[in-house]
């Protein structure tokens, strides 16, 4: 069994390699295009397939890396993406060695990757717990922010996970010219593990949402008390603005206007009437 592995989809070996087992120029093309899906095609001669793996990225943002694979019966070519600096997704295919098949050394780069997504979950798991405590001890812009982004990581997984669980189906209706049919239930392994993927995403994704339900809610009730406090605080000072305004007035004939304790008067009858507010309040529970 003979392993091509190329860096750089614009290798001049790639040309070579597509004359001398005749790959069919559309999946040489597709090798060179930046925004193609995940797929998995079969041929008479070989399979073609475009997966994506996680890369680590210190920032925290999801990073998809492509992989290139034409498999046939006694040959494997692998072109991985320019961007790719690390060779983790090949490992467990280059410690089996180049006496495995092809078709088993797909089934341990599959594998590797299908890895790769349980880990970027448990990731995002743990980051939305962390904003589910966030939103209810201090809802704020940032919190707010950091929802959208992880929802906007969810649904570029999930849309990538979709396309990895069709291309393990399509895998599994390969006719047994390429894939040894002994092979079949590891494949089957692997689909089943995209379709946990996939529940795993539609879980966070639900919870996603809650959070959001919740820091509205919150932002809501916040909104609420403050909105309560200044009503209590308008309230308890009518009954000394509507005295002030009516003495404000300059009126002759109201009383203790002349009295030599006329100030002490009103002013104690504010102080009486704010007293009596804040009891009514109090009695009443809304303060």
């Amino acid at each position: 069994m003979s392993w091509y592995a190329l860096d750089d989809p614009n290798d001049p070996r790639l040309d070579d390699l597509a004359r001398q087992f005749q790959l069919h120029p559309l999946h040489i093309e597709d090798c060179r295009s930046n925004n193609e899906r995940l797929k998995a095609e079969g041929t008479d001669n070989y399979l073609f397939l475009i997966l994506k793996f996680i890369q680590a990225v210190e920032d925290g943002d999801l990073s998809f890396g492509n992989l290139f694979l034409f498999v046939g019966g006694d040959y494997l070519i692998t072109i991985r993406d320019v961007s790719c600096k690390s060779d983790e997704i090949l490992q467990r295919a280059i410690k089996a060695g180049p006496e495995e098949k092809p078709s088993r050394l797909l089934y341990l780069i599959m594998d590797s990757i299908v890895d790769s997504y349980f880990v970027s979950i448990d990731h995002s798991d743990d980051r939305i717990d962390d904003l589910q405590d966030s939103v209810l001890d201090n809802p704020s812009p940032q919190i707010l922010e950091n929802l959208f982004e992880q929802k906007r990581k969810l649904i570029e997984l999930r849309r990538v996970l979709v396309n990895l669980r069709d291309a393990c189906m399509s895998l599994q209706r390969e006719s047994g010219s390429i894939i040894n049919p002994e092979l079949y239930p590891f494949f089957r392994d692997v689909y089943d593990h995209s379709l946990r993927l996939l529940d795993m995403v539609e879980t966070l994704r639900d919870l996603l949402n809650n959070t959001f339900d919740v820091y509205l809610s919150s932002v809501a009730n916040r909104t609420n008390q403050v909105m309560k406090v200044l009503t209590v605080l308008s309230t308890v000072a009518l009954p000394a603005l509507v005295i002030s305004g009516i003495y404000g007035m300059n009126l002759k004939g109201l009383p203790f206007l002349e009295s030599d304790h006329g100030t002490e008067i009103v002013v104690g009858a504010m102080v009486a009437s704010t007293a009596m507010v804040l009891w009514m309040l109090k009695r009443f529970g809304w303060l």
